[in-house]
């Protein structure tokens, strides 16, 4: 008796836990659109109800819905919640904030991080250090530099800027971080062109990489060295041979030069 009782109140309480979330589902949901009502004049907007972090899918609980005069809310806005519900943020959101669909993209298969790489971009990621992780400052979201430092045979080291102003999508496994203290971390994944892909992965095998911070304004790209075009050596070969023809005239002696092997 005791052994059939194990198994049923077990399932019994996976019923009553599902059927407690779903519940509490419907209630978020019809508290959200309780204060949907159009008034007069107005229309309904979603915005953040919550700090919503970088990389973060979107459920009922992250949103509310706020009255705009008609004609005032912003392109993009979102006007009901399963518009935006399962969503992944593309940037850190403030609560209260208007949510417009441009911050966030769609919740594919995997991970959320995939979510959030940009079109025709790519997700690489580096093995850091306390030092190269500029001592655990780096938060997603960061803008960075990627410097790289090699040595050619026996000449002195030589460093040279591989990218600019590249996106930190995440440290370690964490995309979405409400932290501002250090956190030392062992690898940092960067967003990038796949031709950045490849000139990072290169540099990587050739040698050693720092990153650096940049501020959040700071979108300034250098130029990088060009390199100038060296042209072969133009080949002068040797002067041409010259004979001398002596003419004399009375008392008179005229040396004359005649040009051979050419005009």
């Amino acid at each position: 008796m005791f052994r059939t009782r194990g198994p049923l109140l077990i399932l019994i309480s996976l019923l009553l836990a599902g059927a407690a979330a779903w519940v509490a589902n419907g209630w978020i949901v019809s508290r959200t659109n309780a204060t949907s009502e159009v008034k007069p004049g107005t229309v309904p907007v979603l915005a953040a109800a919550m700090d919503i972090p970088f990389g973060t899918k979107v459920e009922p609980r992250h949103v509310t819905l706020i009255q705009m005069l008609v004609g005032t809310e912003p392109p993009g806005a979102f006007h009901d919640v399963s518009s935006a519900v399962g969503k992944v943020s593309r940037a850190g959101l403030l609560k209260g904030e208007v949510l417009l669909g441009e911050r966030f993209a769609e919740s594919g298969e995997g991970s959320a991080l995939a979510s959030v790489v940009g079109q025709h971009l790519r997700a690489v990621t580096l093995r850091v250090d306390d030092v190269v992780g500029v001592a655990g400052f780096l938060l997603p979201g960061n803008r960075v530099d990627v410097v790289s430092a090699y040595k050619e045979g026996n000449q002195e080291t030589r460093s040279e800027t591989v990218l600019q102003n590249v996106r930190v999508l995440a440290v370690d496994q964490t995309a979405s971080t409400n932290k501002n203290d250090p956190v030392v971390v062992r690898a940092v994944t960067v967003e990038v062109t796949p031709e950045d892909a490849e000139a990072l992965i290169r540099a990587r095998q050739r040698g050693s990489l720092q990153i650096t911070l940049r501020n959040p304004l700071d979108t300034a790209i250098e130029p990088k060295a060009v390199a100038h075009e060296v042209h072969a050596p133009i080949k002068i070969g040797p002067p041409r041979p010259v004979e001398a023809v002596t003419v004399i005239r009375g008392t008179t002696v005229d040396r004359d030069v005649v040009k051979t092997g050419g005009k």
